[in-house]
């Protein structure tokens, strides 16, 4: 007989809204039990498949366990998974990773033989699962009325959710089976105390304050490595991490009871505790109150990890976890006061991640008027379509049969497009990139994580377990890819980042700027630094000057073997302030990449001028006497006739192109410029006419009774 949890009070109500409208939403806060018991609740109303979502591997894998457990089964004969990479088949339930029902979508949009849908731990708002209800939501309305849908969440604001499904009831669960007790800081934290020994210090107080087991909660990886370094001394206790990239074992081993009469278990873990998952001896949560969210940069066109206060409602998360086997409490790595100043939700995905593969998914869609909760940022979605169009996926906005072939591949677009030219010979590459970093505090080398993938060096940097993930990957990659010519890895990563190929700046510093024209640096000391070229795979992000994190050297012949139709020739005449002259030069360009800069020796004429004049515009008129005098005559006949041009100098600096362009031939330097007699150019703004009477009215000279010539200056206050 299974214990009883909150869920079961609302289960009937639950089969009940969907035998009624086939759609419903269902609140109910961490530790009341959904995952594991709404599933079985509904598999005698369901015919065919039930598909239940999770967020993240290792919480698929544990809700398939559960969920076969309270049937009295092992995974794989009624309840199976599936995710990338690794799929355990179930006849009636299967426990699926968010992007694999995109797949299955895209694949077969009817969803032959599957009854209902469930989305789990909704409220997490990623950018797969937003599509997946948009699409699912469609594929209701046009072909599967059929199709049950229950959405899920513990702390959404449900009222939009559900009339997004046409205002679908909404069932609320009475909550987690435990009290928790919150306990904050007394005060803030003074500034420039460090937050892993704030937290060590927090956990040794929250391990002598209270009994069971401690669940504590850091913003990644790093940081649990250096909080578990300080509590390498914790008397009567067991610490363990907890992080997506950590092996299945090490994952399963922080996650399953210690034994009775054992040491007590300290989890460090990131948000995956968050949701979905069961830590069965935990009593105690300690939150430091930081969660790492990806931000994208369209103007950048690239994305960063960066660290940010959790919300409200992760906070309310991560204390209920400590509420599932008995009371708990919740230490705070903040005063209470600031609890004011969290934010309520966490932004959704879509508001701020890389929106490229969305924009692939939308065009083998075929339609971008879906129903999403969040509609995609224009911005994101723009330079998105941009990138997929310069990797000729697609074609006036729509998809073209390469795009075709990299939708149907499980990677980022950029590296199925690598993939697909590469074939074979890109796998390693392309499994590289979309995982962890595999060499700790190395350089920014990729080739040195190459030679490492390919058991070519031996470092005690190399992070096993994501070496290990990583070769899998390959593998698996190596399979989908096509027959392609072999072809160095620089080539490789420069089809996938046509736009981040790199030039080194003039100077010491190691200062980059990108092909697609943004700049970038890398640290002095690192072995690229002198590379007149890289090819550059991972930023930190920042959209002034990024900091490389990830890049390959190139040379100019691979730059021109991957890039050859998209290298211009540009002639390009322009005033060098630098120089103060006018320079011609004639170069090989790829976007913002100059290959190639040799002096333009027969620039047009006019080409020369016109530059000039922008020359002219920054060193300003600085008109000599004798042009000067002549523009005080025409003013002061022009007093009395209105007909005659205004030769202010402002005006004459806004007209240059009219009055001063024809009369520069043979001028393109500051010099040139400063023995250039303009009166020429002047008269010429008079006709005949004006300028005979301009002599006559306002003469430019009179002539002594010795014969001697003096000119009249008219300039000033009484001319």
């Amino acid at each position: 007989m299974l214990d009883r949890l909150p869920i079961d009070d609302v289960l009937e109500e639950v089969r009940a809204a969907l035998r009624a409208s086939g759609r419903a939403v269902l609140q109910a806060p961490p530790g009341a039990g959904k995952t594991t018991r709404v599933p079985l609740a509904l598999l005698p109303d369901i015919t065919g498949k039930i598909v239940m979502l999770e967020p993240r591997r290792l919480a698929a894998r544990a809700a398939a366990e559960r969920l076969a457990a309270g049937l009295g089964e092992a995974v794989g004969a009624q309840v199976g998974y599936r995710m990338r990479g690794e799929a355990v088949p179930g006849s009636r339930i299967e426990v699926v990773t968010e992007g694999i029902l995109t797949r299955m979508l895209q694949s077969d949009a009817d969803l032959p033989g599957v009854g209902c849908v469930i989305f789990d731990e909704f409220h997490e708002r990623s950018l797969n699962a937003d599509l997946g209800l948009a699409l699912v939501l469609e594929v209701r309305g046009a072909l599967r009325p059929d199709l049950a849908l229950l959405v899920m969440s513990a702390t959404l604001d449900a009222g939009p959710v559900a009339a997004l499904m046409e205002d679908a009831p909404v069932i609320t669960s009475a909550g987690r089976a435990y009290p928790v007790e919150p306990r904050w800081l007394e005060a803030p934290l003074r500034k420039g105390v460090r937050v892993d020994g704030a937290m060590a210090e927090l956990i040794r107080r929250a391990v002598a304050e209270e009994v069971g087991g401690v669940l504590a909660f850091l913003p990644g990886e790093g940081e649990i490595r250096q909080v578990q370094a300080r509590l390498g001394d914790l008397p009567g206790c067991v610490v363990r991490p907890l992080f997506g990239a950590l092996p299945f074992k090490e994952q399963r081993a922080a996650i399953a009871p210690e034994p009775a009469g054992g040491p007590r278990k300290v989890v460090l873990a990131t948000s995956i505790a968050e949701t979905s998952l069961t830590i069965e001896d935990i009593r105690v949560v300690v939150d430091g109150g930081r969660a790492r969210r990806a931000r994208f940069d369209p103007g950048s066109g690239m994305s960063r990890l960066v660290t940010e206060r959790v919300t409200r409602a992760e906070a309310a998360q991560r204390a209920g976890r400590a509420g599932r086997v008995a009371p708990g409490v919740a230490y705070k790595l903040w005063a209470r006061g600031e609890d004011g100043a969290l934010a309520a939700y966490p932004p959704a995905e879509i508001e701020a991640a890389d929106l490229t593969g969305l924009a692939l998914e939308l065009a083998a869609w075929g339609s971008d008027d879906l129903p999403f909760l969040t509609p995609p940022p224009e911005a994101a979605l723009a330079e998105a379509r941009a990138v997929l169009s310069d990797l000729g996926a697609l074609e006036n906005g729509r998809l073209t049969p390469h795009g075709a072939a990299l939708a149907k591949l499980p990677l980022h677009p950029r590296l199925a497009h690598m993939l697909t030219l590469g074939g074979t010979d890109a796998a390693p590459l392309a499994a590289l990139l979309s995982d962890r970093d595999i060499l700790r505090g190395a350089t920014a080398d990729l080739g040195l994580r190459l030679r490492a993938l390919a058991g070519q060096t031996q470092s005690a940097d190399v992070h096993g377990a994501a070496l290990a993930r990583v070769r899998q990957e390959a593998k698996r990659l190596a399979r989908l890819a096509p027959k392609a010519p072999p072809a160095s890895a620089q080539c490789h990563a420069a089809r996938a980042y046509p736009d981040r190929i790199a030039a080194r700046r003039p100077g010491d510093a190691a200062r980059y700027v990108l092909s697609g024209g943004k700049g970038a640096v890398l640290a002095d000391a690192d072995p690229l630094a002198a590379q007149p070229y890289l090819v550059v795979t991972d930023t930190d992000g920042n959209p002034r000057e990024a900091r490389i994190r990830a890049a390959l050297a190139i040379t100019e012949a691979e730059i021109r073997e991957v890039a050859g139709t998209r290298i211009s020739e540009v002639a390009l005449c322009a005033w060098s302030k630098r120089d103060t002259r006018v320079v011609a030069r004639q170069q090989e360009r790829l976007g913002a990449v100059i290959l190639s800069d040799q002096r333009w020796r027969d620039a047009p004429e006019d080409a020369v001028a016109r530059a000039m004049l922008d020359g002219i515009r920054q060193l300003g008129l600085s008109l000599p006497p004798a042009a000067r005098r002549f523009c005080a005559r025409v003013a002061l006949l022009r007093a009395t006739d209105a007909s005659l041009p205004d030769l202010s100098e402002g005006v004459l600096m806004d007209t240059l192109e009219e009055w001063l362009l024809p009369y520069l031939t043979g001028v393109s330097s500051a010099a040139d410029w400063k023995a250039f007699d303009p009166l020429p150019a002047l008269r010429a703004c008079l006709s005949w006419d004006q300028q005979q009477r301009l002599d006559a009215e306002v003469p430019g000279q009179f002539t002594t009774p010795l014969g001697r010539q003096v000119p009249i200056d008219y300039s000033g206050d009484h001319p």
